[in-house]
């Protein structure tokens, strides 16, 4: 129902993590997404796979922790949309985004990006602002950054963020 109500010119973005083609046709079937958002463990195989049989933009969010996981990136240029950099997930964490982990950002400074790239990961009010500094990054994504207690959008900090986004 929201979907469906969601004002012309506003993306609506479905968020799997490693769904397989069952659960996406029962998702596309039902809720009319402008875009599938893959943050599992999705290899660019599955990625290309998806994008091919839905015939919709796909952004693959990748998790990086050092040095070695910038040349996953590239792995995902080719078959992606756009692709979500996101802190790669601590071993223990229930979920695999929006556990409030951030990563050196300087990690993504000078890369060339061939698609469309938001940055996410650990930001909040008080860091975002130096986090586009050091990346560039033209889009962010927040979760837990803005929450009071965990699932719990915090209006305030909400306004916060979005404060400390305009440079």
């Amino acid at each position: 129902m929201l979907a469906a109500e969601a004002p012309a010119g506003l993306a609506k973005v479905g968020l799997v993590v490693d769904a397989d083609d069952a659960l996406l046709d029962a998702i596309l079937a039902d809720v009319p997404l402008d875009m599938l958002q893959l943050h599992g463990r999705e290899t660019p195989a599955r990625v290309a796979e998806i994008r091919q049989r839905y015939g919709l933009p796909v952004m693959k969010a990748v998790g990086i922790a050092g040095p070695e996981d910038i040349a996953r990136l590239a792995d995902y240029w080719q078959v992606a949309d756009q692709i979500l950099v996101d802190a790669k997930a601590p071993k223990d964490a229930a979920l695999p985004g929006g556990n409030g982990v951030a990563f050196d950002w300087g990690l993504l400074w000078n890369l060339r990006w061939p698609v469309p790239w938001m940055l996410a990961g650990g930001l909040t009010p008080a860091n975002v602002a130096d986090a586009l500094r050091v990346t560039g990054a033209g889009q962010v994504d927040v979760s837990s950054g803005t929450e009071s207690a965990p699932g719990i959008k915090d209006p305030g900090l909400i306004r916060a963020f979005i404060e400390a986004t305009k440079l």
